[in-house]
């Protein structure tokens, strides 16, 4: 088989490649726009019709996020359901989807806005479409819950078009607070099952019986359900005061729930740890999140908490295991990809640090991203090979 036909052959390795050249573009485009004005300069006849800020989120959500969780979905569900994976031209067509959103995005300032809109929103629901298929097959009420999540996020992005459309008034905002809301809780669901059981399983391969990561159930169900129901207020334009409340339960009880999992066994395995440590800023970036919006702190800077240590630091973990214990190969990290597990705090650490104090913004802003590029670029560099090469015979499994 040819590398093209084997690109294509699997969600972790076309969707996470993507996912990973999209991550480094896109925010070389919000670095440059950035640098040019922090050396006092203006940039104008930008190609999209929105504020530079709000195509930042908007593809940092919608677009790298999309994908990477399609991709996650697309690998994981055929195991889950033991029904047949989907083949090339299903990957090649949902390649060039995702690709006519972008694009659709980028050059918006020439387009219609109604066009904009369909092009970027038909990629999910056709990945929803799909999973549901295979789901049927084997259905259960803890995985049906997935693909709620996925319209929840469908549905933010469907806030922010309808005010870029003209048809609804200051909900482009709302909508990429939704969009974010809805991926972290995806986290705080998924995370919450693989975290907890991978380490499980590491410690059992070293002959370890007692003190087992466990999940308790009393935190795990205010956790995801108070995620859900702040994306869900967020949504439904509910005061602030509500939200940052049902925020604060969320973002507590995963706290609670991760000091039972053992992270601190982890330390000397940077694939499992970084799991850990990526659940831990979701965690604190919902109790940002509600306090910012109670009066107390940043609300940017918890924003940012969420998106980059949570969902970019998740994403770049379960990706990079899912490619590596999926392609056949031993579940342990190269050393480059462990240089970008740790530099995923060290980003959110500098944006934290911009949006808290004023006089440190450019440079905070300008040093996270620079931190971005390098750890993505680490990720795609480093797996180069597992995307676009044959499969080891020997396969350790992903989910092992």
């Amino acid at each position: 088989m040819t590398s093209f036909k084997l690109l294509f052959s699997a969600g972790y390795r076309v969707f996470f490649l993507l996912a990973g050249l999209f991550a480094i573009f896109a925010m070389i485009v919000w670095e440059g726009w950035l640098a040019i004005h922090a050396a006092g300069g203006m940039v104008g006849d930008e190609p999209f019709a929105m504020a530079p800020h709000l195509w930042h989120a908007h593809e940092m959500i919608f677009g790298y996020g999309s994908v990477a969780i399609a991709g996650f979905l697309m690998t994981a569900a055929p195991n889950w359901t033991k029904a047949k994976g989907a083949g090339s031209v299903f990957f090649l067509a949902m390649t060039a989807l995702w690709l006519a959103g972008r694009m659709a995005i980028w050059w918006s300032g020439g387009l219609s806005p109604v066009l904009v809109a369909v092009v970027d929103l038909a990629f999910l629901p056709v990945v929803a479409g799909r999973i549901l298929a295979m789901l049927l097959a084997r259905p259960k009420p803890q995985q049906m819950i997935l693909l709620a999540m996925i319209a929840l996020i469908w549905a933010g992005n469907l806030m922010v078009h309808l005010e870029w459309m003209g048809i609804s008034e200051d909900t482009a905002y709302a909508g990429l607070r939704v969009g974010l809301f809805a991926l972290s809780s995806l986290i705080l669901i998924l995370g919450g099952r693989v975290t907890p059981a991978f380490t499980r399983n590491a410690m059992r391969r070293e002959g370890r019986e007692d003190s087992l990561p466990r999940d308790v159930t009393a935190l795990a169900i205010p956790a995801i359900g108070g995620g859900i129901a702040a994306t869900l207020s967020m949504l439904a334009g509910l005061p602030e005061a509500v939200t940052g409340a049902l925020a604060l339960v969320a973002g507590g009880a995963a706290l609670g729930r991760l000091m039972f999992w053992r992270g601190l066994w982890t330390v000397r395995q940077p694939i499992l740890w970084t799991l850990h440590l990526s659940y831990a800023a979701v965690a604190l970036g919902f109790v940002a999140l509600g306090l910012s919006m109670l009066g107390v702190g940043s609300e940017v800077a918890a924003l940012h908490i969420l998106g980059i240590g949570g969902v970019g630091g998740m994403t770049l973990s379960v990706m990079s295991r899912a490619a590596i214990g999926h392609s056949g190969r031993e579940l342990v990290a190269p050393g480059e990809l462990v240089l970008a597990y740790a530099l995923v705090p060290l980003a959110t650490l500098a944006r934290f640090a911009g949006s808290t104090f004023p006089s440190f913004y450019y440079p905070g802003v300008l040093l996270a991203g620079a931190l971005w590029i390098v750890l993505f670029t680490f990720f795609v560099v480093t797996l180069w090979p597992v995307f676009w090469g044959e499969k080891k015979a020997t396969d350790k499994g992903a989910t092992a």
